[in-house]
């Protein structure tokens, strides 16, 4: 009888109760120097951990130009290349306001950037670094996102 109630909530009940992921967008912004490539990290208005700039899907926008509209919002980019498809994803779970959180599952999309602004819309609320990748993968929590930094 446990077996069959163990396997009742493992196949039927619990992914029946559960909630589908939610999708986010992100850029993974970078440039190559003579010193070689360097990636953006901004840092989150709530807990104020490294993160790459990131939001919800925007109407009207495909999701690499909807990476590129968070990218100027939270980090200044203000002109960059998206090159193609995502690179890869990665998954977190966002605090709400609530006190609860949900699982989100981000596409990352890279963006070479060619012009940076000093004055852009969250300025005030975060930070932001040029580091290397395999460092900015030390300063994020995220593993796969970790692992998407180490590749490079």
């Amino acid at each position: 009888m446990v077996d069959f109630l163990k396997k009742a909530w493992s196949e039927v009940l619990h992914p029946m109760l559960q909630r589908p992921k939610r999708l986010q967008v992100a850029a993974l912004c970078y440039r190559t120097d003579e010193q070689g490539k360097k990636v953006l990290l901004v840092t989150s208005r709530g807990t104020g951990r490294w993160i790459l700039p990131k939001g919800w899907p925007i109407s009207g926008l495909n999701a690499g130009q909807a990476a590129l509209q968070e990218a100027w919002e939270e980090a200044g980019v203000r002109k960059g290349a998206v090159e193609g498809k995502a690179i890869g994803t990665y998954t977190y779970d966002k605090a709400l306001d609530e006190g609860w959180s949900i699982e989100i599952e981000t596409l990352v999309y890279p963006v070479e950037v060619e012009d940076m602004r000093k004055d852009f819309p969250e300025a005030h609320q975060r930070k932001r670094t040029w580091v290397e990748p395999s460092e900015a993968a030390n300063m994020v929590r995220e593993p796969e996102l970790q692992s998407i930094l180490r590749d490079l």
